[in-house]
């Protein structure tokens, strides 16, 4: 019954994403494709399982997703290890987002923080700094949406306290986003 149960629990969450987060995924989606349409860029961050989706989502784009079209300029903050070792180490793990916003992020960028618990001080700092730069921001969130939701654009609330079923929103959320980004080329 455990897989059962999980499977009932999961296509709750999901319901939850259907009928709630439907239009602000859309709404992600056009800020994301107006984005890449005016000559600016994604950038995506996470921790942990958060990190892997960040970089699958930034692969979608410089890649492709569905259909054949043109690369699109998508990074994620937490791939390059040396970048990640050297800023937790001369500075804190804490900036090792807000640094490499520092460097990449400019005006008109959308910034897409992930994180299950809402609370990553370090994807918190990096939404923080780019806002200010005048990026626009999100971030896919889990449980309550904690300090994350309250300072970025668009809080993308998966409200379940199962971690797994969180990041399993989280990535049919991304897929969505790119699917509709994909519609626009």
């Amino acid at each position: 019954m455990f897989v059962q149960t999980q499977a009932d629990e999961l296509i709750e969450a999901l319901t939850y994403v259907k009928e709630n987060l439907a239009t602000p995924i859309e709404t992600l989606a056009q800020q994301v494709t107006n984005a890449f349409k005016n000559g600016h860029k994604v950038i995506l961050m996470g921790n942990g399982g958060s990190a892997g989706d960040a970089q699958h989502i930034a692969a979608e784009f410089v890649g492709r997703f569905k259909k054949e079209r043109p690369s699109l300029p998508a990074l994620a903050l937490n791939t390059n290890t040396s970048t990640l070792t050297a800023i937790g180490n001369d500075y804190s793990y804490d900036v090792v987002f807000s640094r490499q916003i520092d460097g990449f992020a400019q005006k008109g960028d959308v910034v897409i923080g992930i994180s299950t618990s809402g609370n990553s001080k370090n994807v918190y700092l990096a939404l923080a700094l780019a806002k200010q730069k005048g990026c626009f921001t999100a971030a896919f969130l889990g449980k309550t949406g904690g300090t994350i939701k309250d300072i970025c654009d668009l809080p993308l609330v998966v409200p379940v306290n199962n971690t797994p079923h969180v990041q399993a929103c989280h990535i049919f959320m991304g897929h969505c986003m790119c699917e509709l980004v994909d519609q626009a080329y």
